[in-house]
Order: structure tokens, then sequence, then C-alpha cells
């Protein structure tokens, strides 16, 4: 079971509908959902990789670490762009999580507003 801690300073009413939708989408991510977690994410984000390479790309990452023990939020920034995406609205999700297999990890996750929803356009685990 993951858990999210909020950083101080941060308004919960502005940024709670992104990680609710950050949170969501890594509920499926966690189950192993892989495809779920693909087709629930940005067209930008579906543009760039295939659903194969995706589910192929998270078993080879996120398997081998195990289940999720906890995930905290690190940091929020909010931008109106980023390097090679078009001007939008997007976060900048940045965790530090741990795992069965691995103590520390940082998860970073970038969403995207989306006619009104915040969807996956990024995911990094390091």
């Amino acid at each position: 079971m993951s858990s999210v801690l909020w950083l101080p300073g941060l308004s919960l009413a502005e940024t709670s509908p992104a990680l609710q939708s950050v949170m969501a989408w890594f509920e499926a991510v966690d189950s192993g959902a892989y495809a779920q977690s693909w087709e629930e994410s940005a067209p930008l984000f579906r543009q760039q990789v295939s659903k194969e390479d995706w589910q192929k790309a998270l078993k080879g990452v996120r398997e081998p670490l195990g289940e999720v023990l906890s995930r905290e939020v690190a940091s929020l920034s909010e931008h109106n762009s980023l390097p090679g995406a078009p001007d939008g609205q997007y976060v900048v999700v940045r965790l530090a999580s741990s795992f069965e297999h691995k103590a520390r990890a940082t998860e970073t996750v970038t969403f995207a507003r989306v006619q009104g929803d915040w969807r996956a356009v990024g995911y990094f685990i390091k």
C-alpha cells in the first residue's frame, strides 16, 4: 500500500486534482496494469511510445523493484512550457519512493492538462 505525504506550503485545493490524477495513474502502474496506464496517458505520450514498448519498458524497470512500500511528494512544479512539448498546463511531480527491493528511489512524473483532465506525458525512475 502506498502513501502520499503533502509538502508544506502547497495549496491542497490547487494541487489536488493533478495529484489525484497522478496517484490514480500510479495505481494502474503499481498493479501491473501497464496497458491501462498507457491508455490513460495523454495523446502526446501515446504518440511517443507504443503500448507494446511501454509495457515492455515497465516490465523491465518496475517489476524487479517489487511492491511500492511508500511514496512521498518531494516537489511539485507547474509549467506552461516544457522542452519538446507544445505550450500548455503541466505539473512535474518528484516523489521519494520506497519499494520492496529498492529502499530509495526517485520517481518523476509529468502530467499535462488535456481537455480538463490531468494525464501522464512522462515517467522516469532512478
